[in-house]
């Protein structure tokens, strides 16, 4: 793990994205005439407050001279920017085309190319990442006895069982890189991680290539002037996970299938399609792992692979969508190298729950059921409502919806979210969700504007601890009915984001709890 001056501007020059070390009044292509160059660099930050001597740091976004105000008090070795700023610093700098992309590969690099130890599995998709993924990595842990890391939008892993609250879906490549070492130092020997299309927008797995990239499904959504101006752009984002794998598995019905079988083909590299079949073993589209129904109540499934059947498989998590992301484990196991006949470890995604995913809670004091899940936008509300109807919809329910939006992003959502529901729920409670600088009551206002189904019911509390007991309330004021409380968005979450901070928050899933007087303990893998 020894990276210097030299060795970077090397790795700068052969990936183009060198165009000049700037030390004081030298302006040079050759580090050698820089002193000092042949020496490793300490460490390597993105952070101009965890600078120490002998760190390399990057100066990515909308980076200032004035962060550099007495770094060099603090022993700064060198810089990587997009911008001169020897006025501010007396370290050389590596000034280069793209900053982002330049601290992919020179992190990749300081931390030993820590990819190449390990089989690294990405997992893109509008739906469906973070269960596949916990599914992925239950049935790689089993089959190599505990030895498969994670980085997911709920939990990062690095030691095959300690799991640890994440930020991002996707890591930034710095700090992906540095994890990925203390995996391989943990004896990691496989990785699994969520991949979102920011990932790819802003270069936070540039120069990765997964040895397993599973492309789930694809529907609109993060159409936003800070995220995807367009539908195609989102699209074509996701779509490079493609052109940086050995090996792709994929939706057989999704969307664009047929645009991502080309994209396989031209990067020359197979392609394994999944697929849900809910009317029996031999319909639906041909899939090299499959999953059907063994009857009407949909309690069980079967999932075969390669026309071979495995068993019958329970899983804890409801919905028939769980089961498409099962059968998508398996057949990313099998890619990753799982033979069909591992059935112990095939059958271990079976108990794995994830907190605020599909988490069921019924009211002691009524006829009330709560369910509290991530859904945050068209296709996976209508997923969750699909599940709603098969499971509970003979008892003619009266279903209330706990909703809101992210502020400052994502707007499609707001009107999306309404039309998958208005048509088939009762009643509406418009609440708080993170945000950057959008006001809660706003963006509820907004949302409760898109309904268009005449006389339905909807309120708009904006705080959201209120907006969920006041559902709950409602529900056993109509005792006289079977209720169903869906609330969305947050999940298990301890906080809402609200002007870029975090406020600390009771939790939807806690609150049930709470007003239940019941528990489901704690649901995360590492607790099983």
């Amino acid at each position: 793990m020894s990276l210097t001056l030299q060795s970077a501007a090397r790795l700068l020059t052969e990936h183009h994205l060198l165009r000049e070390i700037i030390a004081g009044d030298l302006w040079t292509l050759d580090a050698t005439q820089v002193d000092g160059s042949d020496r490793p660099f300490a460490d390597i930050t993105y952070d101009t407050r965890t600078v120490a001597a002998g760190s390399l740091l990057c100066c990515k976004g909308r980076f200032k001279a004035e962060y550099l105000n007495g770094i060099d008090e603090r022993g700064l070795a060198a810089y990587v920017a997009e911008a001169d700023f020897s006025s501010a610093t007396h370290a050389p700098g590596l000034i280069v085309n793209d900053a982002r992309k330049a601290m992919s590969l020179l992190a990749a690099e300081f931390f030993g190319r820590p990819q190449d130890e390990l089989t690294v599995i990405g997992i893109t998709g509008t739906k469906g990442k973070t269960t596949t993924s916990y599914f992925t990595q239950a049935v790689l842990n089993a089959y190599s006895d505990g030895r498969c890391a994670l980085f997911s939008s709920v939990d990062n892993c690095l030691d095959g069982h300690t799991y640890v609250e994440s930020d991002l879906t996707t890591p930034e490549n710095l700090d992906a890189f540095r994890m990925m070492r203390t995996a391989v130092d943990n004896g990691m020997r496989y990785l699994v991680m969520e991949v979102s299309s920011q990932a790819y927008k802003v270069d936070r797995v540039y120069g990765l290539t997964f040895d397993v990239g599973a492309f789930l499904n694809i529907s609109p959504d993060h159409i936003s002037p800070i995220e995807h101006p367009s539908f195609e752009d989102y699209l074509y984002c996701k779509r490079q996970i493609v052109a940086n794998a050995r090996t792709l598995v994929y939706g057989a019905d999704m969307d664009h299938a047929d645009l991502v079988r080309q994209d396989a083909a031209a990067h020359g590299i197979a392609a394994h399609a999944f697929a849900l079949h809910n009317d029996g073993k031999d319909s639906g589209t041909p899939a090299e792992a499959a999953a059907w129904p063994i009857d009407a109540a949909h309690s069980a499934y079967h999932i075969a692979l390669d026309g071979v059947d495995l068993g019958e498989y329970r899983l804890a998590l409801d919905g028939d969508f769980n089961y498409l992301n099962a059968a998508a484990a398996v057949a990313i196991a099998h890619a990753a190298g799982v033979p069909a006949d591992a059935a112990e470890a095939l059958h271990a995604m079976e108990p794995v729950r994830i907190a605020g995913r599909m988490e069921q809670f019924r009211d002691p004091q009524s006829n009330t059921i709560a369910i509290v899940d991530y859904a945050h936008n068209y296709a996976s509300v209508t997923a969750l409502l699909d599940f709603v109807d098969e499971r509970y919809g003979a008892q003619n329910p009266r279903i209330t919806l706990v909703t809101g939006s992210a502020g400052n992003k994502a707007y499609d959502r707001r009107k999306e979210i309404v039309e998958a529901a208005e048509h088939r729920i009762h009643n509406f409670i418009f609440t708080a969700e993170d945000t950057d600088t959008e006001p809660f009551i706003d963006i509820c206002m907004e949302m409760q504007s898109y309904i268009t189904v005449p006389g339905m019911a909807s309120t708009v509390i904006s705080d959201r601890p209120t907006a969920v007991t006041n559902a709950i309330y409602d529900a056993r004021a109509h005792a006289d009915r079977f209720n169903i409380i869906l609330i969305i968005g947050k999940g298990d979450e301890r906080w809402i984001k609200e002007h870029n901070k975090h406020v600390p928050f009771e939790g939807d899933d806690r609150i049930v709890e709470r007003m239940f007087g019941v528990t489901t303990g704690d649901a995360r893998p590492d607790a099983k």
